[in-house]
């Protein structure tokens, strides 16, 4: 059931990264970094209904945690990025070209394998406060440690390393909701009355500004490379540290676990740096104009995944 609700949840992200974008890409370049890039925002429906999706999103993901373990939750999240091409070739109508499907195949193998191999167990340990305590100060240091490094440098050093502590920020944001979770599931009258609930809403927000940060420091594939790699690795260490969690590494599984890895990492690299899934994302401008005129003037004909030689629609 755990994996069905990542599954879900990382199919409600897609969906979400889809919708959102739609409702942006007509603010003014002003609005760039400022509020009324919301209140834009706020008056498309197709962004409204991102943001319901978002929220969906965070439930499924939830609940994902708190039948399952942080070390299985996480990594499926990845398949978001598979859900997005998906999404991107049958219901926005473009051709799909071989670099996201064999992007896609990868990603989605080396995911099968990583949870086969590994065969996830324990995760049943309670928290402890030294636990939370060392863990914590743990993704602290290096969540201060990358934004420092994050202030000097090329665009694409900048943009990594905001997302590589926006990453650590969301998977140790995981561990907190994973515990809030269990706690509103016995009883939601008793939820305020944890610190977990407020560290959950705290951590949740710095690392969303740190993921802002990273899209706008420079290249979204030096920032979306970043949260793909770090943040499933991140959960898995906390989920050991932390939970108990229980990886089987002993033997030939160990390097098996490792490949499937490689294999799902690659995958994902190979999609965040296709122009199909960086115009979602906003960076390419031609395939972002498409899909803009996708949302104005519907499905159309197909286009191809490759921006360049493809022309924006007529305007309306």
């Amino acid at each position: 059931m755990a994996y069905l609700l990542a599954l879900g949840a990382a199919f409600a992200n897609a969906l979400t990264s889809i919708l959102q974008r739609m409702g942006v890409e007509t603010a003014p370049a002003a609005a760039r970094l400022r509020l009324r890039l919301l209140a834009h925002a706020a008056r498309n429906s197709a962004w409204l209904a991102g943001s319901v999706v978002m929220v969906l999103s965070f439930v499924l993901q939830a609940i994902a945690l708190h039948l399952g373990r942080l070390s299985e939750v996480q990594p499926i999240l990845t398949s978001e990025l598979l859900f997005l091409v998906l999404l991107l070739g049958t219901w926005l109508g473009y051709r799909v070209g071989i670099r996201e499907w064999l992007g896609a195949a990868a990603a989605g193998a080396g995911l099968a394998g990583f949870l086969v191999f590994a065969n996830p167990g324990g995760g049943d340990v309670v928290p402890t406060p030294t636990g939370w305590i060392e863990v914590g100060t743990a993704c602290g240091a290096v969540v201060g440690l990358a934004v420092l490094l994050a202030l000097r440098g090329p665009g694409w050093w900048r943009a990594g390393m905001f997302g590589l502590g926006a990453a650590v920020g969301f998977a140790f944001t995981a561990s907190l909701t994973k515990v809030v979770s269990g706690y509103a599931a016995h009883d939601w009258d008793s939820v305020p009355h944890h610190w977990e609930t407020y560290g959950l809403a705290v951590c949740g927000l710095v690392s969303f500004f740190l993921a802002q940060n990273a899209f706008h420091a420079g290249p979204i594939a030096a920032s979306q490379s970043s949260l793909v790699l770090v943040d499933p690795l991140a959960s898995m260490l906390i989920g050991i540290g932390l939970f108990g969690d229980q990886l089987r590494t002993s033997g030939a599984w160990g390097p098996l676990e490792a490949v499937s890895l490689l294999v799902l990492f690659a995958g994902a690299l190979s999609l965040c740096r296709s122009p199909l899934v960086r115009g979602v994302k906003g960076e390419d401008g031609a395939a972002s104009e498409l899909l803009s005129e996708r949302a104005r003037h519907g499905l159309g004909d197909p286009v191809t995944a490759e921006p360049a030689p493809c022309s924006p629609l007529p305007n309306a």
